[in-house]
C-alpha cells in the first residue's frame, strides 16, 4: 500500500506511459457519457507521446470509438473494453474473440437490463463485449447489487470475471484485463524494452500494476490509499495532470 508521500518522480524520454481514463485523466461523473475533458489534454498527450517515439497508450474500459471522440484529434495507441479492442501505435488493429464469453454476456443481459429498468437510478452500460451497471446514484443498494452479480458470475460457468469498481460491477470475459493489454504492448515497437509506468485508479487497474509491477516498473494509484499492487500514488486527477504536465521533455 502506498504511503502518502510516495509520489512518483517526472518521467523520462526512456518510458512506455500507460493511462487509465475515468478517474484517472476524466473526473468520475454521474454518467459515462458526461465526462468533460480538460482543455489541453489532447495535446498533452500528443506531446509525450511525442517524446517517446509513440510510446503512450490509453489503457481504458471505453471503446475506441468513444476514446477516439473524447480526445480527438489525438489519435494514438490505446485499448479499448480493458482490452478487448487494441490500436497498435502503427495504427493497425487487433480484436480479442471469446465466444464463451460472448454468450455468457448474453445470457446475463436481461436480467442486467431488468434490474437497471427499475426506476431507482440504476446505469446500464452495455459495450457489446463487456458490460458495466453504474449505482452512484443508489449507493445503499450496493449489497444487494453486489451480491446480485455474484450469482450472475457464477452461473457464468466461469466465463465471465466480474470486477467491482467505484459505484459499479462490471462483467467482462475471463481472458481480458488490462495487464494482457499492457504486456501485448510491452512486445511491440515502439514500447518494447522500455520500462513500464501505469496510472489508474480503480480495482480493473490492479491487474495492469500488477503486470508493470512485474517487469520492475512504476504503478501509480490514483485516490485514497487502499490495498493495491501500486507503488506510488497521486491523491486526485487534478495531481495526475499536473505530474504529467511538469513530465514534459520540453
Amino acid at each position: 500500500m502506498p504511503g502518502e508521500s510516495a509520489r512518483p518522480a517526472a518521467l523520462d524520454a526512456r518510458s512506455a506511459l500507460f493511462l487509465d481514463v475515468d478517474g484517472t485523466l476524466l473526473e468520475i461523473v454521474a454518467r459515462p457519457e458526461l465526462v468533460r475533458v480538460p482543455p489541453g489534454l489532447p495535446a498533452l498527450l500528443s506531446g509525450l507521446a511525442g517524446e517517446r517515439d509513440g510510446a503512450l497508450a490509453l489503457i481504458s474500459g471505453r471503446t475506441l470509438a468513444e476514446l477516439d471522440r473524447l480526445f480527438q484529434p489525438w489519435h494514438g495507441a490505446a485499448a479499448g473494453l480493458h482490452g478487448i479492442e487494441r490500436r497498435r501505435a502503427d495504427g493497425s488493429l487487433d480484436r480479442l474473440r471469446d465466444s464463451a464469453g460472448d454468450a455468457a454476456l448474453n445470457r446475463i443481459r436481461p436480467q442486467l437490463a431488468s434490474l437497471a429498468g427499475d426506476g431507482s437510478g440504476l446505469v446500464l452500460e452495455d459495450k457489446g463485449s463487456t458490460i458495466a451497471l453504474h449505482y452512484r446514484a443508489a449507493p445503499e443498494r450496493e449489497r444487494e447489487i453486489h451480491a446480485h452479480a455474484e450469482t450472475l458470475q457464477r452461473q457464468s460457468a466461469a466465463a465471465l470475471r466480474l470486477i467491482k469498481g467505484k459505484m459499479v460491477v462490471e462483467f467482462q470475459p475471463r481472458n481480458v484485463h488490462k495487464g494482457l493489454a499492457i504486456a501485448k504492448f510491452l512486445a511491440e515497437p515502439p514500447f518494447f524494452g522500455r520500462r513500464p509506468v501505469f496510472v489508474g485508479d480503480d480495482t480493473t487497474d490492479e491487474d495492469g500494476f500488477a503486470e508493470v509491477r512485474r517487469r520492475d516498473g512504476v504503478a501509480v494509484l490514483v485516490g485514497p490509499g487502499r490495498d493495491t499492487a501500486a507503488n506510488y500514488r497521486l491523491a486526485t486527477v487534478a495531481a495526475v495532470l499536473d505530474w504529467l504536465v511538469k513530465s514534459r521533455l520540453s
